[in-house]
């Protein structure tokens, strides 16, 4: 089992180049940034699309760019794995995105995890232009579009939504063919569907996702596909440390722990109760 910290990067809490130095020492294998590039003030969608939800705590409209932070993270470390935690594909331009990614990879000594997400906050996409209803196709469609950039020399994808010409872009990430590509999302029949296509590993939230229920299913998909299925790996985002053995049991193959964004006075003490329940070095 491997264990992971993810922490909304905020201009208010601990700097996430200090942060992953803390990490990175108490022997965490990886640091998760997620990302919002605002929240309009009419809230008209509720917290994770969920009727009934809290408001929205400020630190999502409070929260650094997930890549310039873990650039900062990677600047300070030397091991820690460097994930997004998710990158919210549908709403970005998918070019720079690619470039992005593979930069930070390239400079990082190959370290990133592409964790990638469909979108909840309706709102939010509208005012990158994007339709809510077709959010998993154009997810779909900018992957598939970032993958040409980062294999091929001379890249080119046509798709119904989002196409590119052939183009030259470098650099090409370290990681072969690329990063990993996990997909933060429950497992519906569309989700498998495109797990089995373009990703390489399962991310669900802990607390709301069905994991236990869900890892075998998406494992026999990937085997019926022709995939390795061991080497999917899956990932419980925003887990308890109560629920370690819950879903070692599962099949979960890493648990990511969930931070505030606070100062370093409040989260070092947590860092460290962490390695002492989980026996980390």
């Amino acid at each position: 089992m491997k264990f992971g910290v993810f922490m909304f990067p905020t201009d208010t809490a601990i700097r996430p180049d200090d942060l992953a130095r803390e990490v990175e020492a108490r022997g965490f294998d990886s640091l998760w940034f997620p990302e919002h590039s605002h929240i309009p003030s009419s809230r008209a969608t509720p917290w994770g699309g969920q009727e009934g939800a809290p408001p929205l705590p400020d630190h999502y409209w409070r929260s650094h760019d997930a890549f310039v932070a873990l650039a900062y993270a990677a600047a300070a470390t030397t091991t820690l794995q460097l994930g997004t935690g998710v990158t919210l594909v549908a709403q970005r331009d998918p070019i720079w995105t690619a470039k992005e990614a593979a930069s930070l990879d390239v400079l990082s000594g190959g370290r990133l995890i592409l964790g990638i997400g469909y979108g909840w906050n309706k709102e939010e996409m509208a005012q990158h232009g994007v339709s809510f209803t077709r959010r998993r196709e154009l997810l779909r469609e900018k992957v598939l579009l970032m993958k040409a950039l980062w294999t091929e020399d001379e890249a080119s994808y046509r798709g119904d939504l989002v196409s590119l010409e052939p183009s030259w872009a470098w650099p090409k990430p370290i990681q072969a063919p690329h990063p990993p590509i996990i997909m933060g999302a429950a497992a519906g029949p569309r989700t498998i569907a495109d797990m089995v296509e373009f990703c390489d590993g399962w991310m669900p939230l802990a607390g709301r996702h069905d994991i236990a229920g869900q890892v075998a299913k998406v494992r026999t998909a990937m085997a019926e596909a022709g995939r390795d299925s061991e080497a999917f790996e899956v990932t419980a985002y925003s887990a308890s440390t109560r629920k370690v053995e819950e879903l070692a049991r599962a099949g979960v193959d890493r648990v990511v722990l969930g931070l505030p964004p606070l100062d370093a006075d409040a989260i070092v003490p947590r860092l460290d109760a962490w390695v002492r329940e989980l026996g980390l070095v």
